[in-house]
């Protein structure tokens, strides 16, 4: 499904990304993981065509990303839950969730997904009128989350979901992903609770300054000494 071939990505002279390659493939949930700084959230980034590889390819079913512009990558299926939720902050949280289909034209199809979110998210029915800004942490969480499901994705890209939340919100978190995982939506998490992310994918990558540095499934990488050390507390 989604393919990243030995892409390079720069901020200016600074290299941030050198030759990674991995897939996800009909399906599966997989873990990027690695410290701050590593080049997790711009492998996203650049996934969802925020940022444009110096080198490489990205394919998605058959479709060269990098090529695209950001509205046609989620017109063909990609949504992103980025870093810091930033949901919009002064709009009200319906009006973020129908922010999330702009790209869909499909009224019906769009009126039936918002109702479906708010079965999945039922904080978010009874907050539909407030301000996003008003809302938690863990709510505007949430919002994020089903905004990126309102533009009828195949692949989610999230980006630190459980970061700055309470252990039982994280909990609630993971639940929302196997749930939408369970729909038929491939995830690509990126997950500083490295615990939580390998209970969730089927398989993971180790990124360590921009290079993929350890490859496994979900059981390999948990037993594995370097990441049991480096990541899930020894």
């Amino acid at each position: 499904m989604l393919e990243i071939k030995d892409i390079r990505v720069h901020y200016g002279k600074v290299e941030a990304v050198k030759g990674v390659s991995f897939m996800v493939a009909d399906g599966d949930v997989v873990a990027l993981l690695g410290a701050n700084g590593a080049g997790k959230t711009t492998i996203l980034r650049t996934i969802s065509g925020l940022m444009r590889p110096t080198t490489g390819e990205v394919w998605f079913n058959k479709q060269r990303l990098d090529k695209m512009n950001a509205p046609d990558i989620v017109k063909v299926g990609v949504g992103h839950v980025p870093e810091a939720r930033r949901v919009f902050q002064d709009m009200s949280v319906e009006d973020n969730l129908i922010m999330g289909a702009y790209v869909r034209h499909d009224k019906a199809g769009i009126k039936k997904d918002l109702e479906e979110n708010y079965e999945h998210f039922p904080i978010l029915k009874d907050r539909k009128k407030q301000k996003a800004g008003s809302l938690s942490g863990g709510e505007q969480q949430m919002l994020a989350m089903a905004r990126a499901l309102m533009c009828n994705p195949k692949i989610v890209l999230m980006d630190e979901p459980s970061v700055g939340l309470s252990p039982v919100m994280e909990e609630e978190i993971a639940k929302i992903i196997t749930t939408i995982n369970s729909r038929g939506i491939s995830v690509l998490l990126v997950e500083q609770n490295a615990a939580m992310a390998l209970h969730l994918a089927n398989r993971g990558y180790v990124i360590e300054t921009g290079k993929i540095v350890i490859t496994g499934e979900r059981d390999e990488l948990a037993n594995n000494e370097q990441v049991k050390k480096a990541y899930l507390g020894g």
